[in-house]
């Protein structure tokens, strides 16, 4: 899954790093620090055909990021703190969050937080954690995976690629995946459905194994410095939907969670999270339902300015694309998403 935008920022990781600018830049752009986004953390499994790579970093990386970012004077925080943080600026911060509630979150990430003693949040889709299946992107991968070519009508349009070969099936991903992303939320899931029901792809047999349950999930909530956050019920593209679905999953997930769990829940993550999934829209509906933070997938560091947006925080993600150590300090700098945001520190149209 890669995109323009994968490519500017591997462009500006490459410049920053030759320029040195992650050094003199970084009292302009680091400003009060980040938020980390991450998703699976786990062994490498070589493939030829792994379109959502850039979801998934190795164990070895996280150790490392987390030790750059400490080397580099980073205290590593738990979202709780975070609005203070923004009022008193101090030393820069990092929090840690994981999305979508994997089990090698548990597994392979959690090892690692102990080791350097970093709080981290984990935003919980109910759904997943059912084992009710609707990953639709991973999904869309095991379909291609096992198909040789794919034949489905989008929007009264025939989309048809041949599949047969690794790189067919990362040309048939990429096209058919922001032809998907670009309509109704709606089309979208009934394209997968139709792909996984031709493929012999089970969802909820997907969601089983790589998500974990309401046990495991209230084991990783005991853990010393552990936050479980609210990812809402079915992993929409909230913007996409009708206010009223909006709202009902956004103040859904934090009630549910709160019952399963028998923890609060004050930290909200907007699924895909970037403008066309979460807006001005979305913000209230999240600061309305009494979240303390909701954090997007917008790129960018934090400012003393976002503390009067608390409920459309930009993160890092620190993803499969750029498991480097230069690229792992630009993004720690700030510089590239100041250059991104074309100087903004704030992005919340």
């Amino acid at each position: 899954m890669s995109s323009l935008k994968h490519r500017l920022f591997a462009a500006g990781f490459a410049a920053t790093s030759a320029l040195r600018a992650d050094r003199w830049l970084r009292p302009i752009a680091q400003g009060c620090g980040a938020i980390l986004m991450f998703h699976h953390v786990r062994p490498w499994r070589e493939r030829a055909f792994a379109p959502n790579r850039l979801l998934e970093i190795t164990p070895e990386f996280l150790d490392r990021a987390l030790a750059i970012a400490v080397e580099l004077g980073f205290d590593l925080v738990p979202l709780d703190e975070v609005p203070l943080r923004l009022r008193r600026p101090g030393r820069p911060f990092a929090a840690i969050t994981f999305d979508d509630g994997y089990r090698d979150t548990a597994e392979h990430a959690l090892p690692v937080l102990r080791r350097h003693g970093a709080p981290f949040t984990v935003f919980v889709t109910t759904r997943f954690a059912d084992g009710a299946g609707g990953l639709w992107w991973l999904e869309l991968e095991e379909a291609i995976a096992r198909l040789d070519r794919v034949a489905v009508s989008v929007g009264g349009a025939c989309f048809e690629a041949a599949c047969a070969t690794p790189d067919e099936k990362a040309a048939t991903f990429e096209r058919l995946y922001w032809l998907l992303r670009d309509g109704p939320e709606e089309r979208l899931r009934a394209t997968v459905a139709l792909l996984t029901d031709a493929a012999g792809v089970d969802p909820a047999a997907l969601a089983t194994r790589l998500c974990l349950d309401w046990d495991e999930l209230r084991a990783l909530a005991a853990e010393p410095g552990a936050t479980i956050g609210a990812h809402t019920p079915s992993h929409p593209m909230l913007a996409k939907w009708p206010a009223d679905v909006a709202g009902r999953e956004i103040a859904g997930s934090k009630a549910l969670i709160e019952a399963k769990l028998g923890v609060p829940v004050r930290h909200f993550a907007y699924p895909v999270g970037d403008p066309t999934s979460a807006g001005p829209r979305e913000f209230a509906l999240c600061a309305r339902a009494g979240f303390a933070t909701a954090v997007t997938t917008r790129p960018g560091h934090l400012f003393p300015v976002h503390g009067a947006h608390l409920h459309a925080l930009p993160r890092i993600s620190v993803n499969g694309l750029f498991q480097r150590e230069d690229a792992l300090r630009a993004m720690l700098s700030g510089v590239p998403f100041l250059a991104w945001n074309r100087g903004r520190r704030l992005n919340v149209a």
